[in-house]
């Protein structure tokens, strides 16, 4: 029987959250982790990047704090909320992504 992965929740690296960690926007900062250790990689980026879009100037580099995804990754997220891709719908990676299988490492003599 397979056990499930722990998910490890980031914790907030803002300014609010180290000097005041049961305040109210820490709770929420504790959320918005909570549900993104939930989330798979692409879902988790366009979470963040649908939160991106909702709180407009500055929030990218905020939610980089906050969730400790770079900030490329949440622009990215952000795109893809902003456009819908038929193409992928239902995939996580692009077709090729990931790691290769064995044979394809392996050389045989």
């Amino acid at each position: 029987m397979k056990h499930p992965q722990e998910t490890v929740v980031h914790g907030c690296l803002c300014e609010p959250c180290q000097q005041h960690p049961y305040s109210a926007k820490a709770k929420e900062h504790q959320a918005i982790n909570r549900v993104l250790a939930g989330l798979d990689e692409k879902n988790r980026r366009r979470f963040v990047g649908l939160l991106a879009l909702q709180w407009g100037h500055g929030s990218i580099q905020h939610l980089s704090e906050i969730s400790g995804l770079s900030r490329m990754t949440i622009r990215r997220g952000r795109t893809e909320v902003q456009r819908v891709d038929r193409q992928t719908a239902g995939r996580i990676r692009r077709a090729g992504g990931g790691r290769q299988t064995v044979e394809k490492k392996s050389r045989r003599f």
